[in-house]
């Protein structure tokens, strides 16, 4: 597929004509047009602009847009990411409805949450939305096979192979989401409960928990009824350092975690997928305690999936006009 950031080919010219990209539109509609693409996850949400020939026209964040939020609040985080990404490239509001978008969002695999944000209103000339998954492997790969493992405040693998879409994991950290920030914090949380009542071993990194707390397990448990996956997940760099310095505690945790990568490397490859894209906030930390054979099959991405979800965009647009409702592009076939 055909890469959509500068210095790339599309940027180069390596297609015939912009109509090409466009499925044979015409080039005078897309002359002016922008490019947005958004990369949301439980944290927080990035956004970045790219003209028609690929160049950077503004990047920006906002806050959480993991689907499972609610519409309000995911479509208020897309805006303020896209508003942030505006001003850094010298624009205003009134670009929107010049933009096209991308949205890779976690969560949007889920069916009843993603016909609510479908419903909200937008100001762009055109939304393709889709999972986070897919739009980080499509900037990964370029479309070529391969694989994505994400570990960031979820975990998540996704590959397609021979058109067909494979997701592994990523139902969220009650479930799922092993390897991910959100199950690491929640675990040393768990572990420190464990300390304070004589359960489980003490250590410098059940201290620091705790005190995080005022040494009460009362507050923990108060925090903890309202807390996010991205409120756990801000507990894993306290865990990871632990876990460099040869803390028993956070060792554990982090072994654990990366034996759960490990095992969704090792799904993905049985699914065909010859190579995986580590990518997320926790690539980088995780990789040391990743297995050898995990690390054997570890590429580098192409790009990231923010330009992942600007190629969705690309392949989607629409011409100008009216506001557009969401489009969703869940082909090929998702697994159930």
């Amino acid at each position: 597929m055909t890469p959509c950031c500068a210095g790339h080919p599309l940027a180069r010219g390596g297609v015939d004509s912009v109509a090409e990209v466009f499925g044979g539109r015409s080039v005078d509609v897309m002359m002016d047009a922008l490019f947005i693409g958004i990369d949301g996850g439980g944290t927080h949400c990035r956004a970045r602009i790219r003209d028609r020939d690929g160049r950077l026209i503004g990047e920006g964040r906002g806050g959480p847009a993991n689907v499972r939020l609610g519409p309000e609040r995911v479509m208020a985080s897309i805006l303020a990411a896209a508003r942030d990404a505006a001003k850094a490239g010298n624009l205003s509001e009134d670009a929107f409805p010049h933009m096209h978008a991308g949205l890779g969002l976690a969560g949007a695999a889920q069916s009843k949450p993603l016909a609510e944000l479908k419903a909200r209103p937008h100001p762009f000339a055109s939304v393709s939305v889709d999972t986070d998954a897919y739009a980080a492997w499509l900037g990964a790969t370029q479309g070529a096979e391969g694989a994505i493992l994400i570990l960031g405040t979820g975990s998540c693998g996704f590959t397609v192979v021979r058109g067909v879409r494979h997701s592994v994991g990523g139902y969220g950290s009650i479930v799922s989401d092993g390897g991910s920030g959100a199950v690491i914090g929640r675990e040393g949380i768990r572990r420190a409960v464990l300390a304070f009542d004589e359960l489980g071993p003490r250590s410098a990194l059940t201290d620091a928990l705790l005190g995080a707390y005022g040494n009460s397990a009362e507050a923990v448990v108060d925090w903890a009824d309202a807390a996010t996956p991205g409120d756990f997940a801000a507990h894993t760099p306290t865990i990871l350092a632990h876990a460099l310095s040869g803390d028993p505690v956070a060792t554990a945790i982090v072994t654990a975690a990366a034996h759960d990568a490990d095992a969704l490397i090792t799904r993905l490859v049985a699914l065909g997928a010859p190579t995986v894209a580590l990518l997320g906030g926790l690539a980088g930390p995780m990789m040391p305690w990743l297995s050898p054979l995990s690390r054997h099959h570890i590429v580098a991405p192409i790009t990231d999936a923010i330009d992942g979800a600007i190629l969705m965009a690309r392949q989607h647009a629409q011409p100008l006009g009216d506001v557009a409702p969401l489009q969703d592009d869940l082909s090929p076939g998702t697994r159930p």
